[in-house]
């Protein structure tokens, strides 16, 4: 479902973000194939110096569908971006990349906690992201870092995701998934 970033898959994932309906909620706003190759290789520099986290989510045949990242990383936080080509969503690739890119950082890297920046009007990452039971409405708990992303023209909702409420969510979930395959 995800894979370490590869400079070999940004012809095809640029293709898929550069859709009208993807285009304005990337953060890498690429306007050719060379421009994200670019940023691509800026991604994984940022990665080796531990500011960013980035993987690839592939589809069940291993093709490249879209990008999952942690960005901003700073005293084991960070803000998490998502992205999935048109012709793969609603397919539960989101949910299913979200689980596991989670998985990866809270008990193999050290973070702690994964803010979401959603922008107000993105109605659809506002829903994909609490269909997850384990994603928490943040503004008056960090009130300061919501005035600090709305302090432009965009303005944006603030979600987090804690260490510990995840564990404890994913946990029960397998504990579930343990009983009924008995």
């Amino acid at each position: 479902m995800l894979k370490h970033r590869d400079l070999n898959e940004t012809n095809e994932l640029f293709h898929l973000l550069s859709h009208p309906s993807v285009f304005p909620y990337v953060r890498q706003k690429a306007t050719s194939a060379e421009e994200y190759l670019f940023m691509t290789k800026q991604i994984m520099e940022e990665e080796q110096l531990g500011l960013t986290i980035s993987r690839t989510i592939i589809d069940d045949y291993g093709q490249p569908i879209g990008t999952i990242n942690l960005y901003d990383i700073q005293d084991g936080a960070g803000f998490l971006g998502t992205w999935i080509g048109v012709p793969y969503q609603g397919m539960g690739y989101n949910q299913t990349a979200k689980k596991e890119f989670l998985t990866e950082l809270f008990f193999q890297c050290d973070i702690h906690t994964v803010f979401l920046r959603i922008r107000k009007g993105n109605e659809r990452s506002k829903r994909a992201s609490l269909k997850l039971p384990y994603v928490i409405e943040a503004s008056e708990t960090h009130q300061a870092l919501y005035e600090e992303i709305n302090a432009g023209d965009v303005k944006f909702d603030l979600y987090r995701i804690p260490k510990d409420l995840f564990y404890l969510v994913t946990a029960h979930e397998n504990n579930e998934e343990e009983e009924q395959a008995m």
